[in-house]
């Protein structure tokens, strides 16, 4: 049995004690007690309950813990807390739950179908700091959705047409011919390398010929960057595929039949702030030269989106996005979609520190360090860690020197040393001739604190998953590993797991002890960090 299996049986004891609904128990839940309160678990619910049920919170807490004796030890706190304990044979079926394939998948996540784009780096150069945040992030919550039972897509938008990509070619172009390149082009020293690779024939070129040859190669190179940074994706989804479908043409009557357009200036605009009242102004759809806005590219791709069958949309964009999320928001209901199918997560920018000194970076001057260099300089598991242990909502401080170190100063070495640990660990019990599979009995084993605090902590695993997909961040995993690390230190400090005078104490200590490396395992794992045998 899980805490969520437990906590459904408990609200449902709730509301047959108070003769509720299943709305007026909705924020019943069982939490994490802080530190320092000497219990397993506390329900808040009566405390939110008073308003509606007319009563002091204390004497609804009282009636609760009648209504949960049987299922679990409870006792009443003031103003209105439920403290709870759980029976020792709750704890280890759970751990033995923990392990099974499928075990945190969760029924509001079960009709799930997500497309989730993410990165969608424009190919004007090489990744930088920021691409690797969001490929951290969109990678990172699409395995935790997974895991609990979503069905998710993964996908990285390429904008391979528009003038940008003009540009980029007429770049490439003048670095060919030894010239700079234009004013308003990309002079990065990325370029003077894929201008050394062209082959013999590219002075005869068009600057058609220029763009597509140097988005194909930085589209190759996004690629490789993101196999080495461990991030698949289901589609690479190219912005000439719109155009080869006329989805932009479709998206555009859709909303002339729904009447969001009108014509100024010899161009199409949205009423995005006219009709809509949901943007600061109204924006432009098709220029007056004839040409679509990106802004049009983008509604088709995800009125396409929707049409392939996905109920859920997810883009996660950097931190110079915000401007877009209004507008996009405004398509979507305009294309007739509910809004709540429809999300846009932002991340904030990452500052590299080496040293005291903040590295300032520049895209188009070229100045700047690219994800491909620090992952060659942390390697991918500090990266990704590092990347993932704060919200997206929060400016991101890359310590790179503290990203090498191998202490316990180090975050990611901190808890990969648990798993490896953990292992050496299994090792002597072989070479002792100790079976780490060997059964003991459950009902004499005697849980310490520090047994019973891993315990608890392993049945919170699932909390941290639901906190993740709630605020669209694996901040809270990386959060939780960290405490499971620090509880197993603390617990290996005071105790011995292999005790040749006691077996049963010592199967049982491995039992504990196989279920965090496995809970180690699996965080790493959902996060994209590996879980190293030896360290």
């Amino acid at each position: 049995m899980k805490i969520s299996t437990l906590e459904a049986d408990l609200k449902s004891r709730a509301k047959a004690a108070f003769s509720l609904g299943d709305a007026e128990v909705a924020s019943f839940a069982l939490a994490a007690p802080p530190p320092h309160i000497k219990a397993d678990a506390s329900i808040a619910w009566p405390i939110a309950g008073a308003k509606l049920l007319k009563k002091p919170p204390i004497k609804i807490a009282e009636e609760l813990k009648g209504a949960l004796a049987g299922a679990v030890e409870a006792e009443t706190v003031p103003p209105g807390f439920v403290n709870v304990k759980f029976a020792d044979a709750f704890l280890f079926a759970a751990l033995k739950d923990l392990s099974e394939p499928g075990c945190f998948h969760r029924s509001e996540y079960a009709g799930e179908k997500i497309c989730l784009e993410f990165v969608s780096a424009n190919p004007t150069g090489p990744m930088h700091l920021a691409s690797g945040r969001g490929a951290t992030l969109g990678d990172s919550l699409a395995r935790i959705w997974k895991e609990l039972g979503a069905d998710v897509a993964t996908e990285f938008y390429v904008n391979d047409a528009g003038r940008q990509v003009e540009r980029l070619g007429l770049s490439l172009k003048a670095r060919l011919e030894g010239k700079e390149p234009p004013e308003d082009g990309y002079h990065g020293d990325y370029l003077k390398t894929l201008a050394a690779e062209l082959p013999k024939e590219a002075a005869g070129w068009t600057d058609k010929q220029f763009s597509d040859y140097a988005v194909a190669e930085m589209v190759k190179r996004h690629k490789a960057d993101m196999q080495a940074f461990g991030v698949h994706f289901d589609r690479w989804f190219m912005e000439t595929e719109l155009h080869a479908l006329g989805a932009p043409a479709q998206a555009l009557a859709t909303l002339k039949e729904r009447g969001m357009t009108y014509e100024k200036e010899n161009a199409v605009w949205f009423g995005s702030a006219t009709e809509l009242e949901s943007d600061d102004k109204d924006r432009v759809l098709v220029k007056s030269d004839g040409r679509n806005t990106y802004f049009l590219n983008d509604i088709a791709y995800h009125l396409n989106k929707y049409s392939r069958g996905f109920n859920r949309l997810i883009d996660i964009l950097g931190a110079d996005h915000h401007g877009y999320v209004p507008r996009m928001e405004a398509s979507v209901g305009a294309l007739g979609q509910k809004g709540a199918s429809f999300k846009v997560i932002i991340h904030q920018q990452v500052s590299l520190l080496r040293g005291k000194e903040v590295v300032k970076m520049s895209k188009r001057a070229g100045d700047f360090i690219s994800l491909k260099e620090l992952i060659e300089d942390v390697g991918t598991d500090a990266c990704r860690f590092f990347f993932a242990s704060r919200g997206p909502n929060t400016h991101l401080n890359f310590d790179v020197e503290l990203a090498k170190k191998q202490s316990n100063e180090n975050p990611v070495y901190y808890v990969q040393y648990v798993h490896a640990r953990i292992r050496s660990i299994f090792d002597n019990a072989a070479a002792k001739g100790v079976d780490p599979a060997a059964s003991f009995d459950e009902a004499k084993a005697q849980i310490n604190p520090e047994e019973r605090a891993l315990m608890l902590k392993l049945l919170w695993f699932e909390k941290a998953l639901t906190d993740c997909a709630r605020d669209n961040s694996p901040h809270h995993l990386t959060t939780y590993l960290t405490e499971l690390a620090a509880l197993f230190h603390s617990f290996y400090d005071q105790h011995k797991v292999l005790d040749p005078e006691n077996k049963e104490v010592t199967a049982y200590r491995l039992f504990l002890l196989k279920a965090v490396q496995g809970m180690i395992a699996k965080g790493l794992g959902l996060l994209g960090v590996s879980a190293p045998e030896r360290m």
